[in-house]
């Protein structure tokens, strides 16, 4: 498991702004990508309220972190995108930007919704389970939703992961292999 240093120091993610086109590009292969009528499309990937935009060093993954008021009724920092095209585990992605969300809003709860319809795994969000979050509920619309809290990481090891080499796994786009 790579250490949890700070951006630059030993860790996967760089911090990038909204509007970055390799953070867009893999956002437009994610199946949450929202596509507007005519063909136009967004040029931000984030959307309101606070956020933290991060992107491999590779650019073969991308995490966004948002800080919004949610309709749902979910409160915390939510994860709106994760998409992991690369060699790295997901769940060691997912564990590493953890830590940086904790770093930026401390104690936060943080959750993520998963589509299962949209997806060919039948265990939807495995890879965030693998890191170490776990499912608290589904909204009314079917979506799985998934949080982690601070200290949950902490007796999670990336020994004996499987999964299959390059198959996606989760909603979120992730990889385990």
């Amino acid at each position: 498991m790579s250490s949890f240093g700070w951006f630059g120091k030993g860790g996967h993610w760089i911090p990038v702004r909204d509007g970055d086109a390799r953070l867009r590009a893999l956002y437009e292969r994610h199946y949450s990508c929202r596509k507007r009528r005519g063909g136009h499309r967004f040029l931000k990937t984030a959307g309101p309220g606070e956020y933290m935009a991060l992107l491999a060093a590779d650019a073969r993954a991308a995490f966004v972190w948002r800080k919004y008021i949610d309709r749902s009724g979910q409160t915390g920092v939510c994860c709106a995108l994760f998409r992991n095209e690369g060699p790295v585990l997901s769940s060691e992605l997912i564990r590493e930007a953890c830590q940086h969300a904790w770093r930026r809003w401390p104690g936060a709860r943080l959750y993520t919704y998963v589509n299962p319809a949209r997806i060919k795994s039948s265990n939807p969000g495995y890879c965030f389970l693998k890191a170490g979050w776990r499912r608290c509920g589904r909204t009314r619309g079917g979506l799985v939703i998934l949080e982690c809290l601070p200290g949950w990481l902490a007796e999670v090891s990336c020994g004996g992961e499987h999964g299959k080499r390059g198959h996606i796994l989760g909603a979120d786009g992730g990889r385990d292999r």
